[in-house]
């Protein structure tokens, strides 16, 4: 890929970037909108940012590269991360909306009536966020030196940078200008070169890549190791939508609960269109990059197919395009990450601070946070070996599953949720999810326990739900005073006249 064109791709998606953020700017003055946008996102503007900041590295280059690498089984997981929204709303979308919550820590306050699941439901924000961009900032490294070959670190950098100047410069309200614009440029970005790759293909020839013939037939070659790893994926990816602090924040800009579930159905639509591209890349992969598997580079495909059926200047063309639409989807889930890292950092240090001849202002302590919240995933993804992208995204959803799932859904849909019983659910179910992926990467178990290790989700979900009911049936004492009155509040549509304060 011609270099040049690969940097003016970068430079133009930076501007933009930091341009439509200076944009958003203009009509970003109270705390409200730096936090929630002042509730105001319409449900196709809020599709389009949810869209933007949840289509990241793992599923702009990563899908690709699992079904490069492994066939049609990797589908599962886009498969999940579509259809973990049909969980966010069917349990949680409308009533998150109405608990009229900035962040995941202030719903667990409001249900609860405790600061300590606030500050437990705090330090998994952050740790949860910090999981997820680490591969987002390596995956900006590798990106820029595939196709300028720059150093990897400075890819890395240049992302983090953008990130916290749009998160500090407008908050909310400007990251949303920004993930929604972001959204459409990356199914741009890979559907133009989809219709030329086809066409390429179609005249040159070559034979579509052939599934084994037991494939086709149900659980045909499915080993019980097989079947686990198949289960594992799907409960991690769709429970750990509803749990994802980035996915979760957007919801509460939205005007009410109606508009909530508006969006999370129009986010079902684009993310469904969009998820049919990586496919066809990764298939295209099977036939024309295969080495780049035996390289450990099939987090490239995307970038490198158009100079590969192409060439000439349409395929550095369509590349620069690719790289575009990759660097905007680095900057678009990193922005949404640290302003869910920044809004529980940032409400800490208010709260810290308010204290007599000693002030701190509520958007000052966002921007601090922002700016202090992104070193150590920064610092982590450059020194840290490099991990598959979409595989290390897996554990950030497994781990959401297992503490903020159960959280949202007892806390949402039974009284009977106590503060012990949230405290445990989320400690022993983060423990677990948190240590696994940590054994995996630097012991590498061999057989079962290597299999349970590699994708826990399968049994950490059922110990954080497990802890979270059996400890609050032992402490039913605890049960707030006012949970029927919380109850009212997250249930009933805002139309119907109805008290809903404490």
């Amino acid at each position: 890929m011609s270099t040049t064109y690969g940097i003016v791709a970068v430079a133009l998606v930076a501007v933009a970037t930091l341009g439509i953020g200076a944009f958003g700017l203009r009509f970003s003055r109270t705390t409200s909108d730096f936090y929630v946008a002042s509730r105001s996102v319409s449900p196709v503007w809020n599709s389009s940012a949810i869209g933007g900041e949840y289509l990241s590295a793992a599923s702009f280059l990563g899908v690709a590269g699992l079904v490069l690498a492994y066939g049609a089984d990797m589908l599962w997981y886009p498969i999940g991360w579509t259809t973990g929204y049909l969980m966010l709303l069917v349990f949680v979308a409308a009533p998150l909306r109405r608990s009229g919550a900035y962040t995941i820590p202030d719903f667990a306050q409001v249900r609860l009536q405790s600061v300590r699941v606030r500050e437990v439901a705090s330090v998994l924000v952050v740790a949860v966020g910090w999981l997820y961009l680490i591969p987002q900032f390596q995956g900006a490294g590798l990106t820029l030196r595939t196709v300028t070959g720059a150093p990897t670190w400075a890819g890395t950098v240049l992302v983090a940078v953008i990130v916290v100047i749009n998160v500090v410069s407008g908050g909310m309200r400007s990251i949303t200008f920004v993930q929604a614009f972001q959204y459409w440029l990356k199914l741009t970005a890979l559907l133009i070169p989809v219709f030329f790759l086809l066409h390429a293909w179609s005249s040159d020839g070559r034979p579509s890549p052939v599934a084994p013939q037991d494939w086709f037939t149900p659980l045909g070659r499915t080993d019980a190791t097989g079947l686990y790893l198949t289960y594992s994926v799907m409960i991690a990816t769709f429970l750990g939508t509803m749990g994802l602090p980035h996915v979760v924040v957007r919801f509460y800009t939205n005007p009410d609960g109606r508009a909530a579930r508006r969006t999370t159905l129009i986010v079902l639509a684009l993310l469904g269109t969009f998820y049919l591209l990586p496919t066809i890349y990764g298939v295209l992969g099977r036939i024309y990059a295969g080495d780049l598997l035996a390289a450990g580079r099939t987090d490239t495909v995307v970038l490198e197919l158009p100079s590969r059926m192409l060439g000439g200047s349409t395929g550095e063309l369509l590349a620069a395009l690719l790289t575009a639409g990759a660097f905007a989807a680095f900057l678009s889930t990193s922005s949404g990450l640290t302003m869910s890292i920044a809004g529980v950092l940032g409400q800490g240090l208010a709260r810290s601070e308010q204290r007599p001849g000693r002030r701190l202002s509520t958007i000052t302590a966002l921007r601090l946070a922002a700016a202090g919240g992104i070193l150590v995933p920064l610092v982590l993804a450059l020194s840290a070996e490099r991990i598959s992208v979409a595989n290390s995204v897996t554990f950030a959803f497994a781990l959401a599953a297992s503490t903020f799932c159960p959280l949202l859904v007892l806390g949402i849909w039974w009284r009977g949720l106590t503060a012990h019983g949230a405290i445990a659910g989320m400690i022993g179910g983060g423990l677990c999810a948190g240590i696994a992926p940590v054994l995996t990467i630097v012991w590498g178990p061999d057989g079962w326990l290597g299999v349970l290790m590699s994708q826990p989700a399968a049994w950490t979900v059922p110990i954080g739900f497990g802890l979270m009911i059996g400890v609050s049936l032992l402490t039913r004492d605890a049960v707030p005073g006012n949970v029927s009155r919380t109850m009212v509040r997250l249930h009933t549509p805002e139309h119907v006249d109805v008290e809903r304060q404490d």
